[in-house]
């Protein structure tokens, strides 16, 4: 077992060394500064990826490589959409990251379903996959 934590970028209050001296091994993140919909360089991947094991760490999971909003309804520019998230999942894979969460539901992320319990968010679909079998469907 991988003792992972959620980290928000190079501008998260908690920083990698903080992390180091709680015990995580594993930092699952994204690139949050790329906007939606546009590839994720093999550069901008590796340079992210170097700055977490430069503090002793390993990248163990993508949280995530958005959808673009136009996949999901099918706009007129879905075909490049789905061309440039290829793009950054074989980038991924080229600098060694293979777990990646996909969020599919509309309006990029969580949404409110319960009226009467606030805080209960709707269902999230999140497969990661480890030698191409899920291992965690929330």
């Amino acid at each position: 077992m991988e003792k992972t934590w959620r980290w928000f970028g190079r501008k998260d209050k908690i920083t990698l060394p903080m992390l180091r001296q709680i015990g995580v091994e594993g930092i699952v993140t994204a690139l949050h500064e790329v906007p939606n919909g546009e590839i994720w360089t093999l550069e901008a991947i590796k340079s992210l990826k170097d700055y977490i094991e430069s503090h002793q760490l390993r990248w163990s999971v993508v949280e995530s490589l958005p959808v673009s909003e136009a996949i999901k309804y099918a706009g007129p520019e879905r075909d490049q959409l789905i061309g440039n998230y290829k793009i950054s999942l074989a980038n991924l894979g080229k600098a060694g990251i293979k777990t990646v969460c996909y969020n599919f539901m509309p309006v990029i992320d969580w949404i409110r379903t319960d009226l009467e319990h606030p805080w209960r968010m709707g269902p999230v679909l999140c497969t990661l996959t480890r030698s191409g079998l899920p291992i965690l469907t929330a």
